[in-house]
């Protein structure tokens, strides 16, 4: 139920005719500008995220080691 071929070009017909081609090429820019800005906008929040995950991940597993160091140094306090 997608639009097919023949709607697509009446679509485009039925604009040409009411903006004209001058109009038609600013609206087209404007919109490519528009999607331009959307997609950066979407990837620097993904690669805000991601560095926030990574930074996370990071710290967990810093904890982690500092967790088992002070276990081991419990352990190896309590043989000796």
């Amino acid at each position: 139920m997608g639009i097919g071929f023949r709607e697509l070009l009446v679509i485009l017909v039925i604009a040409l005719v009411l903006f004209g081609a001058k109009k038609l090429k600013n609206i087209g820019s404007d919109l490519g500008g528009a999607v331009r800005g959307f997609k950066k906008a979407m990837s620097e929040g993904e690669d805000e995220q991601n560095q926030q995950l990574t930074d996370l991940t990071r710290s967990a597993k810093d904890a982690e080691f500092q967790e088992r160091a002070a276990a081991a140094s419990k352990t190896d306090g309590k043989s000796g």
